[in-house]
């Protein structure tokens, strides 16, 4: 597959300190870091909705999503541009890429996604969204990728491993096949993670905590380098 040829020499890179991090207990960040030094690659973050979508809401404090996502996604951006990578937004604030809220602005707005998308060559796409369910005993983080997609299917497995670890998981749960737009836009690997259920006040609580963002952020970038690391040996 190119996306394999061209990072190979990157991915050899990172995989090999990979290999040391796990074998001497060194600070896995703090040498990816070098590793993404070595060759700048593309990670495409979208913040989920925006504007006059909102999406859901959280249930008892009424947060929207569009707002978690976007503290998410900017701490994200933080997180790897620290590790070296270059960092494009598809939404860099609260305003919807629609333009004028008329008839077809959820249309418009995820066809302005994915022609950002499509203007670059990503390494990895990741779209960060907030779930809600009628079931209000529903938590926990849950990646969703495209099928057809073999790097997509590996990268949302990664992640899910990732946040399963997390301490504050409280459910070991499957990265999930969904047919998204934002997933059938593009060829790179792409992933929904969807941090958890506003429609639960433990996980609104926790997704409105400052600490337990950053290890959300913490964990899917792990998941993310994992998936780049592993994808050396490919």
């Amino acid at each position: 597959m190119k996306f394999l040829y061209r990072h190979r020499v990157f991915l050899g890179f990172a995989g090999i300190l990979l290999s040391v991090a796990l074998t001497f207990g060194v600070c896995f960040f703090a040498l990816s870091r070098t590793a993404a030094e070595a060759q700048r690659l593309t990670v495409v973050l979208d913040a989920g909705h925006g504007g006059v979508d909102g999406g859901v809401v959280g249930i008892g404090t009424g947060v929207k999503e569009s707002d978690v996502n976007l503290a998410i996604t900017r701490m994200l951006q933080a997180k790897f541009e620290d590790l070296g990578f270059r960092v494009v937004l598809t939404r860099k604030t609260e305003a919807g890429l629609y333009g004028l809220a008329t008839p077809g602005y959820k249309r418009r707005d995820m066809e302005r996604r994915a022609a950002i998308i499509g203007s670059e060559t990503p390494s990895l796409v990741i779209s960060v969204h907030q779930n809600f369910f009628s079931l209000s005993s529903r938590r926990g983080a849950q990646v969703f990728f495209r099928e057809t997609n073999p790097l997509s299917v590996r990268l949302a497995a990664d992640i899910q491993s990732a946040l399963n670890g997390m301490p504050e998981c409280v459910k070991q749960t499957s990265a999930l096949k969904g047919d998204y737009y934002i997933l059938n836009c593009t060829s790179a690997p792409a992933v929904i993670v969807e941090c958890g259920f506003l429609s639960n006040e433990e996980d609104e609580k926790l997704l409105l905590s400052e600490d337990y963002r950053g290890k959300l952020v913490q964990a899917i970038a792990m998941g993310a380098l994992s998936f780049l690391a592993s994808s050396a040996a490919k």
